[in-house]
Order: structure tokens, then sequence, then C-alpha cells
């Protein structure tokens, strides 16, 4: 008898698990799956919404295939919410659904800081969120941004390519203060001004009426408002069923909660190995849980993520990786250049690189990424390290090593976009079928069209896709 497996929450991670377990289970002979979410529209690319917000998509993309629900056999209960969880039961507005196996893939929600009228606001969380603040994007009208983190400067630049006046408020001294240091966030916030953005930082907001009141007693005067002050995992309903919960939903390395018969992955959860608001840990810890729930690798165990982020703005080029409080360490390499727009810090243990940021320096950035990814022995040279003298760079695809991952989105290395071009998939869209490269934030295009080129000049004699 097939197992019954619920899944609740159908946003980047519900969505990811489900294909994963198909992959091994293509035909539904072993798991009978059901997907629970709130939003009626399938799963689409939450990290795009800041190029959407820009302008440079018409929406965002959708994760899965058309007719998915059908193909594999998926009892999809779209634009249905779960109210509780009971004893081998998952109740909702869409009835009752029984379970061997439930996974909570619950996502996190908009939080909204204690200012009287911060509701009136906006939060840029979802595609609908999105869409409203486009639709109040009208020449003329001038918005003010709550929120100095990675979305709040994404939604900010983007607000200003679309030409209206932007405010971008935040309450620490300099911008992404987990990411950057001061000297950091200093160009940072010169090149966002470049683009067109107002700061005004160190500075707290009090209040929403008519315009963004400060806590120095001034106003920044605007008509619309966006929030974008932070996520708190969504644990809810397994705080309610008596499931273990701290500031997420607590899970061990086999994305088990307190409750056996009960995982947890994404947002929602709370490893030690890895923090909240990023996609690629969902992602790893959806392909773990897929490997134990079909049984494809009982062994397998999710031990945590190795930390890389990426503003998504165009015109500011910005990677970190490693936990911030690296960069803090006694061996620390620093470059800046407000002028250039240009920054670099890599923090090092011994010779290999735990933790860095870079911004204007795309060069620097990919080969501070690949030491960090590999582990690989940090070179002599830490002048040529740190400012991206190294062989392994985007600009030349074919010094990559093999092992070098090109989309940490989904944990894609050269070798099996090599492996896949060989086996018919001659370009970017192909690749990204066949590997899902390229298919999470886009910041690794460019590496795959550049190893496209490559591969076509070095070995142009390709099985055709689809060829047996």
């Amino acid at each position: 008898m097939k197992r019954r497996i619920v899944v609740v929450g159908h946003g980047m991670v519900g969505a990811r698990l489900v294909e994963e377990i198909r992959r091994r289970d293509p035909r539904g002979e072993t798991l009978a799956l059901t997907v629970v979410g709130a939003e009626a529209r399938p799963a689409y690319n939450r990290v795009l919404l800041s190029t959407v917000l820009a302008g440079g998509l018409a929406s965002a993309v959708d994760l899965l295939p058309d007719g998915w629900a059908h193909e594999w056999g998926v009892d999809a209960r779209l634009g249905a919410t779960a109210t509780a969880i009971g004893d081998g039961v998952l109740h909702t507005t869409d009835g009752d659904l029984p379970f061997d196996v439930l996974v909570l893939a619950t996502g996190s929600r908009a939080w909204l800081p204690p200012m009287p009228g911060v509701e009136q606001g906006i939060p840029f969380r979802d595609l609908d969120d999105c869409d409203r603040i486009i639709e109040r994007a009208r020449p003329g009208v001038r918005f003010a941004v709550l929120g100095g983190g990675l979305l709040g400067c994404e939604a900010a630049r983007g607000l200003a390519e679309r030409g209206v006046q932007v405010t971008l408020v935040h309450p620490k001294p300099h911008l992404l203060e987990r990411q950057l240091d001061p000297s950091g966030g200093t160009v940072l916030g010169a090149a966002l001004e470049r683009l067109g953005v107002e700061l005004r930082l160190g500075v707290g907001a009090t209040a929403w009426d008519r315009g963004l009141h400060l806590s120095d007693g001034s106003i920044v005067e605007a008509e619309e408002l966006v929030v974008a002050t932070g996520v708190r995992p969504e644990t809810a309903l397994a705080q309610a069923a008596g499931i273990a919960v701290d500031h997420g939903i607590v899970v061990d390395d086999r994305l088990t909660t307190s409750d056996p018969r009960v995982h947890a992955i994404g947002d929602c959860a709370q490893h030690p190995g890895t923090g909240a608001g990023l996609v690629q840990p969902g992602w790893e810890q959806a392909a773990v849980l897929a490997d134990l729930l079909t049984g494809a690798d009982p062994d397998a165990r999710y031990t945590g993520t190795r930390p890389v982020t990426r503003l998504k703005a165009r015109g500011v080029d910005l990677a970190t990786v490693g936990a911030p409080a690296t960069l803090g360490g006694a061996d620390v390499l620093r470059f800046a250049d407000p002028a250039g727009g240009r920054y670099a810090a890599l923090a090092l243990d011994g010779d290999r690189v735990v933790g860095g940021a870079m911004i204007g320096m795309p060069e620097a950035a990919a080969t501070m990424v690949q030491y960090f990814d590999t582990g690989a022995p940090a070179p002599s040279d830490r002048l040529g390290l740190l400012l991206g003298r190294m062989p392994a760079t985007t600009s030349d695809p074919g010094r990559l090593p093999a092992s070098a991952v090109v989309c940490r989105c989904n944990t894609v290395t050269k070798a099996a976009l090599v492996t896949a071009w060989r086996a018919g998939a001659t370009d970017a869209a192909a690749l990204g079928r066949a590997t899902r490269a390229g298919t999470g934030c886009g910041s690794c295009t460019d590496t795959v069209c550049g190893l496209v080129d490559w591969l076509a000049a070095a070995d142009p004699a390709p099985i055709e896709e689809g060829a047996a």
C-alpha cells in the first residue's frame, strides 16, 4: 500500500519537494502525494520578484511544467488553507486529508514593525504584493521603502527603475549590516544613490500618516509605503499541534520535527546548519527529504548549507559568502573604492576562505565563491585573490574545475553541465531543463552561457537532445 504524503505549502520549497519525489518515484508507485497551497496559482519563482518589480520580467516564472499535477499523479489542493494537524489527519478548508507523513513547507511571513499606520503599507513578499506595488508606481507618485536589507534594497532599486521618486529608510547606520561592514555598506549606499535612490540611514520610522514620520522628527513625504523589514517563520500550525518550536520549527538532520510523522523544510524549519531567507537551503533539504521518503538513500542527512547571498538589483553587483561574523576575524583583507563603486573583503582561516563580500567586482566575486564552495586552499597571492586575479573566473569557463558549483541555487557543477551538454542540451535553456541551472536567482546565467560557447568550440559534436 502506498504511503500517503501530504505537503503543506506550495511555494518554492514545497514545489521542489514534489519534483524531487517524482524524480525518484516517477510513476507514484511508492508514495501518494497531496499538496496544499494557500495561493490559488501554481508555484512560482519568488527570487525573481525584484526583477518583475523593476520591469525585467512580465511576471514571475512558474516552477513546475504545465499539467504537472495530472502528469505526476499529485492531488493538488491549491487555494486551500491548512487549519489544524490532528492524529494522522490534516484539517483544511478543502476537507480533511489523512496522512502517513506530513511535510510542513509553510515558509515565512512578512514582519511588520509595531508602528501606527504600518498596515496601510505594502509588504514585498509575494506576487500579489509585487502587482500592487507596480499598479501604484505611476509617474509622480513618491514611495518610501522601509528596511535596508536585501529585499528593501531590491525594492528601492526596482522602483527607481520605474522612474518614481523613492526614499529608502533604514534604522542602522549602513545598509545590509548583516552582510556588510560599514565600509561595504557605504559603497553600496553610494551605488544606490547614483541609481536614483535617496537614503535616510540611522533613523527609525515612528508612524505612517500621509508620509513616513521618522524618529528625528522629520517626515519623508511619500504617497506609498513599501515595507521590507524582515520575515518570521510560519510556525503557527506546528505550534498549535504541540510540535517543538523555537524561532522556527525545530528539525534534526533528517528534517524530522518532535513528532516523528512530521517533517519541516525551508524557511519555516530551524536547523543549526542554516539561516532563514535563502532558497538554496530549502532546495537542498527537499532533495534530502525526497531521498528519505522514497528510500532512494536511507542514509541521506541534511547537515547545513554554506551561505551565499546576492543582491538582485540591476546596476549593483553584490555577493557575500559565509557568516557575516567571520569578517571580524583577525585575517581579513579589504579593498574599498567608493568613487568607483567597488569594494572587496575576504576573511581567511589559515588558507581557507570562510567569509567575504564583493561589490562591483564580478570577477573577484566569482573567484571568492569558488574558493568558498570548494574549500580549496587559497593561493599565496592574497592580493590577486582579493581582486579576482585567479584562473577560475567567469571570463574563462574552460578553466573552471569540474567540481566548481556554477548554479548555487540548485547545486549544479560544471561537470553536470558538461554531461548534460554532451547528452544534447546544447543551449542555456536546454541546460536549464536538464539540470535546473539558471532557474533560481538567475545570477549564474552569464556563466552558463559562457560554458555553452566554450563547449561548442571545444566539443562540437554532441548527441542531439532527446536522442537515444
